[in-house]
């Protein structure tokens, strides 16, 4: 393997720039200009949402990008701080430390850097299956809860009210209504003004930098009045200059080892949710520009731009799905696109962070609640709530949990719901009973057809699962259900199709064999059709097979019937019984 060849599959951008030209670069420009404008006022709400200084916002767009841009395979993911990882660091590392302070600024880059390490190793040990535990209804409720939070966390600063801190979402609906009072009149219509201009100018131009004319309209508004002197909160003052390597972030009283067991749930939380946000988005975007993502690969990426921006001072970052969106429609080709905004983001910390001193708090409330209103998806309630009921109780209830008792319970709940749900529908998984469609060999569930025929003398029980030590009982209780319907005329055979039934453990093998026993001594013929090769190979290795018979093995339904009618024999049939026959 060449040195070329192993540098591209560390850093899949060194393949990129074996292929690029100058109109690739035209549309990387376009697009990495477009999103650092549309980046910059974001990540300062960010971070401010998150309960650090804005500045540590703009870090974290400028490090972290790079390494993604080095070590992830999408083109147009738009990496750096967004909402639902900012509302975690708030919530989470708030339990340890008052936002803001510099113990809470030094946690939260840990997180980031516990956040990275558990990335790069799910990458490592190609552990992207795990966030299929998170399934898409909880995710759905546990985002729409996420948005309702976020949004009246921001009600403080953006109608000016003087209300406590608290750490619940019912604590916060108090405070506002006990701080109604105080609210401050101008920091409202500022606030209010600033959600009407970013949403009309979204509703006009997605693409267009709807924030950063609300960061200069609101900016200019207080310097040139002096409203600050009437109220209204400032960012202030923010310290310019690159973010430099620092390992303060190490050093604890209680010891590093603490900090990590401390942070290990918000760590894990933040890991899974930060890549589905970031994989989800960035797939869809693939797949329309006909290229493929490596999940692992991504995770890797992740875990650099989050390890390594904890290094200059950043907080956990994803990827997001406004920026990427714009990323997408702005021309971008390549991430060097994401390197153009890392550049403009580095240039504003260098030179311009004092155009953001009168920058009103209102202002990024506003940014982030309208970010964050696409998060509550109603659409996707009323959409199971038609068509799935227990995937709508299982969004609402990750949703509910989520408001009364926080981000982690919510996760906490969603994840232990989704494997109740796996383990609920494993252990009862759907069984039929199956009747032939006018005379044409084809055998069809009773239920769903109703014409279909039955014969008295025979029963056609369907099985679709895994037969395994989980559903084992419940095979045994369907088919004497159905055998006791038929108490009357009781069947002289029964047909079990196996079609569905993709392997089989050893408690399925003792339970289908009891079965059998309990069958015949009931004078009941049992007949297996379908079964798979491997399902057949450990049949045949259990003994299965040789103690009901070669010629009780059938490929379809119809041939088992047949046989059984006598209109045709077992050998005739060419169904010389073998392991390896068919799969």
């Amino acid at each position: 393997m060449s040195f070329l060849t192993k540098s591209e599959r560390i850093f899949p951008l060194a393949g990129t720039l074996r292929q690029y030209d100058r109109s690739m670069f035209r549309g990387d420009l376009t697009a990495g200009i477009t999103v650092a404008i549309m980046l910059i006022p974001q990540a300062m709400a960010y971070a401010v949402l998150a309960g650090l200084p804005p500045v540590y916002g703009l870090y974290a767009s400028i490090v972290p990008v790079v390494l993604y841009a080095l070590f992830g395979t999408s083109r147009q993911l738009g990496v750096g701080p967004v909402a639902m990882l900012s509302l975690m660091v708030l919530s989470g590392v708030g339990f340890f430390a008052e936002p803001g302070s510099t113990e809470f600024i030094r946690l939260a880059i840990l997180t980031a850097f516990g956040v990275g390490v558990v990335q790069i190793l799910m990458g490592l040990l190609r552990m992207g299956f795990l966030v299929n535990f998170l399934s898409h209804p909880v995710l759905s409720g546990f985002t729409s809860a996420a948005a309702v939070i976020i949004g009246t966390s921001q009600i403080k600063n953006l109608l000016g009210l003087e209300m406590a801190r608290t750490s619940s979402f019912i604590g916060t609906l108090s405070e506002i209504g006990a701080a109604l009072g105080s609210l401050n009149p101008i920091t409202a219509i500022i606030g209010m003004g600033s959600v009407v201009l970013l949403v009309g100018l979204r509703r006009w131009k997605k693409s267009f930098p709807a924030a950063l004319i609300a960061v200069a309209g609101g900016t200019v508004l207080v310097a040139f009045m002096g409203l600050e002197d009437r109220g209204v909160q400032i960012v202030g003052s923010i310290q310019a200059g690159l973010p430099s390597f620092d390992t303060a972030f190490f050093a604890s009283e209680i010891g590093f080892g603490s900090d990590a067991l401390m942070l290990a749930p918000l760590v894990l939380a933040i890991s899974l949710i930060g890549y589905m946000e970031s994989i989800a988005v960035a797939k869809s975007i693939a797949a329309r520009r006909g290229y493929k993502l490596d999940p692992n690969r991504e995770l890797i990426g992740l875990g650099a731009a989050n390890l390594g921006g904890a290094f200059f001072q950043g907080f956990a970052v994803a990827g997001s799905f406004s920026r990427t969106a714009v990323n997408d429609q702005s021309g971008s080709q390549t991430t060097i696109a994401s390197l153009v905004t890392a550049g403009i983001v580095a240039v504003t910390v260098l030179f311009l962070t004092p155009l953001f001193h009168y920058l009103p708090s209102a202002v990024l409330a506003a940014i982030i609640l309208v970010a964050v209103s696409g998060l509550f998806d109603a659409s996707e309630m009323k959409h199971l709530w038609h068509t799935d009921r227990r995937d709508f109780v299982m969004l609402m209830v990750t949703f509910a949990t989520t408001l009364a008792l926080g981000i982690e319970a919510g996760i906490a709940a969603g994840v232990v719901l989704s494997l109740l749900m796996v383990i609920y529908q494993s252990t009862r998984p759907h069984a039929a009973e199956l009747g032939e469609l006018e005379q044409t060999g084809k055998y069809r569930s009773v239920l769903r057809f109703p014409d279909a025929r039955i014969r008295e003398d025979v029963l056609v029980f369907r099985f679709d699962a895994p037969l395994y030590f989980a559903n084992a009982e419940y095979f045994r209780e369907s088919l004497w259900e159905r055998l006791r319907l038929r108490s009357v005329n009781r069947p002289a055979l029964v047909v079990l199709d196996a079609t569905a039934m993709t392997s089989i453990d050893s408690t399925g093998i003792q339970t289908l064999d009891e079965v059998s026993t309990e069958l015949l001594s009931q004078g009941t013929t049992l007949y297996i059709v379908g079964a798979t090769g491997p399902v057949r190979d450990t049949l045949t290795r259990a003994g299965v097979v040789s103690a009901l018979g070669e010629d009780h093995f059938f490929f379809d339904v119809g041939d088992a019937l047949r046989c059984f009618d006598g209109a045709v024999s077992w050998d005739q049939l060419n169904l010389v019984y073998s392991p390896c026959q068919s799969n």
